[in-house]
Order: structure tokens, then C-alpha cells, then sequence
């Protein structure tokens, strides 16, 4: 055997102990989490117990429309609205369509929002759930439009209007008609208010761009989760505006809340009760 074919079979046979050690040390795909804070791995099944809220540094992971509604209202009583608006391409943006039904396949939703009445608690609420699962909650005319026929319906019952918002701004595919959707929806709210009704707006992680403009910040009590990213233009392009440098939990929600422009950063785990109390007191006050 030469010299070259010694480092040869070595190189396979330690190339073969490596995959054994991996296999050994690998688990199935899905079965368990790795936190993406503090690195801490548990079940997944018990992540999800805890409402995808980590054990260890309570980090929030990101929720869908569907995982909100299940941990948020009473056992079916949930009904969805306008599940049949789906986008259109007004601006021929290449591929467009193609992406919207690849999210329609891969969400269930039919849109970055999902909106519907149920109870809390007894109460009827009619709420607006984002899932930046969907091109990143990105705001589209089909978004504004199911978070205006909401409201309104949230104003015709006379019942609260709840929105979590997760969204990464407005949609550039959709040009002008996407910013549009932030005075629609904002006019909403406002003849929502002017008849006396409640309007509570959640943030979660990201809460950015024309979402964060508009009806994010417009709530009657503004919650937010832990450290979700709230804010209008990124970090960056403000520190290169202002040539500052900026502190690092700027446009966190702790940073907000230290500035009055939250009422309350509250856990996961909590929110369901607080809405529950605040809702519960509107109604009492009302009556």
C-alpha cells in the first residue's frame, strides 16, 4: 500500500466516525427546540405548552393566526371574517401572484392578516390577528382592507376591537395603494372611538415601518410582548440620519414602554387575563 492510499483510507475511515457520532448525537427533526437567545434546548411539545414562551430566558417565539386564536379565545367560539379576499397584482410586479399562492399553500390564510369575532371571557370582541409568516405581515391593500371591514364590523356590534400586529411594513409590490391602507384604517378607528368602543392594540415581534405608523400606535392602551422590535424606519438608517449611536435596546418594547409610548409590556402567558380585565371593565364602564 503507498504512502498516498494510507492517507486515503484514514481520511474515509475518520470521515465514517464523524457521521457515526452525528447520527448518535442527532434527534429528529421537530422534536426539540433550540432557543434562539440563550441557546437553550427543551421538547417541543413543551415549548408549546408554554405558549411557545422559552422556559429558561422567556424568549417569545414568533406565533401564526391560528396559534393565537387557539391559546386567546374561548373553545370555539371563534368565527373568521373575509376569508375569501385574496390579492391582485395592480402593479404586474414579477412573480407576485406566484408568491402569494406559495404563503396561501404554506399558512392557510388567506392573507398576512386573519380577522374574526369570538368570545373572551364571555365577552364578544371582534380582533385582527398578523402572521409574518405571510410575506413577513407585510401590509397590502387585501391587509387594509380586512382590518377596515373589522373595525367596522367591531363598530356595528358595538363590541372591542383587538389587533396583534407582526408585520415587517408596508408592501412594495403594492406601491401607493399599500401606503393607502394607513389613512383607511386609521379613519376606521377613528369612527370606531367616536361611538365610544374600545380599541386595544397588541404589538409583537416585528412591529415596523407603515403598520407601526398607523393603527399599531392608535390603540385606547397600547400592549406590547417582551422585547418585540417596535419602530418606524430601521436602526441603521436613523443612526446615519441623526449620526448618532443609538442605545441598544432602542425601539425594543421596554424601550418604548420607558418612554411613554406603551401602556404596558406584558408576557404571553399574561395577556389573555389582562385583555380579559381591561375588556371586562369597558363593558361595565359602558353599561
Amino acid at each position: 500500500m503507498s504512502i498516498k492510499d494510507l492517507f486515503k483510507t484514514n481520511k474515509i475511515k475518520n470521515k465514517a466516525r464523524i457521521s457515526m457520532k452525528r447520527e448518535e448525537h442527532d434527534v429528529p427533526e421537530g422534536i426539540m427546540t433550540k432557543c434562539p437567545d440563550c441557546r437553550h434546548v427543551e421538547l417541543t411539545k413543551d415549548l408549546m405548552k408554554g405558549l411557545k414562551v422559552c422556559s429558561k430566558c422567556d424568549h417569545h417565539y414568533k406565533m401564526t393566526a391560528q396559534e393565537r386564536v387557539e391559546i386567546f379565545f374561548d373553545e370555539g367560539t371563534f368565527k373568521s371574517l373575509d376569508d375569501h379576499l385574496v390579492s391582485i397584482n395592480p402593479l404586474e410586479f414579477p412573480s407576485y401572484i406566484e408568491k402569494i399562492q406559495s404563503d396561501i399553500k404554506k399558512t392557510g390564510l388567506n392573507e398576512a392578516v386573519l380577522t374574526g369575532i369570538g368570545e373572551l371571557d364571555g365577552e364578544q370582541i371582534v380582533v385582527a390577528i398578523m402572521d409574518s409568516h405571510f410575506r413577513m405581515g407585510s401590509m397590502g391593500s387585501v391587509v387594509g382592507e380586512k382590518i377596515t371591514r373589522a373595525i367596522e364590523k367591531a363598530t356595528e356590534l358595538s363590541a372591542p376591537f383587538i389587533i396583534f400586529t407582526a408585520s415587517g411594513g408596508a408592501r412594495m409590490q403594492e406601491g401607493v395603494l399599500s401606503l393607502m391602507q394607513m389613512a383607511k384604517t386609521s379613519v376606521a378607528l377613528q369612527r370606531h372611538s367616536a361611538e365610544g368602543h374600545l380599541f386595544i392594540s397588541i404589538m409583537t415581534h416585528p412591529t415596523t415601518g407603515g403598520v407601526s405608523a398607523s393603527f399599531a400606535s392608535l390603540g385606547d392602551i397600547n400592549l406590547a410582548e417582551p422585547k418585540a422590535l417596535i419602530g418606524f424606519a430601521g436602526r441603521r438608517v436613523i443612526e446615519q440620519t441623526v449620526r448618532e449611536k443609538l442605545p441598544e435596546d432602542f425601539q425594543t418594547a421596554e424601550f418604548l414602554l420607558a418612554h411613554g409610548q406603551l401602556d404596558a409590556v406584558v408576557n404571553r402567558k399574561d395577556m389573555r387575563k389582562t385583555v380579559s380585565t381591561i375588556v371586562k371593565l369597558h363593558v361595565k364602564e359602558a353599561q
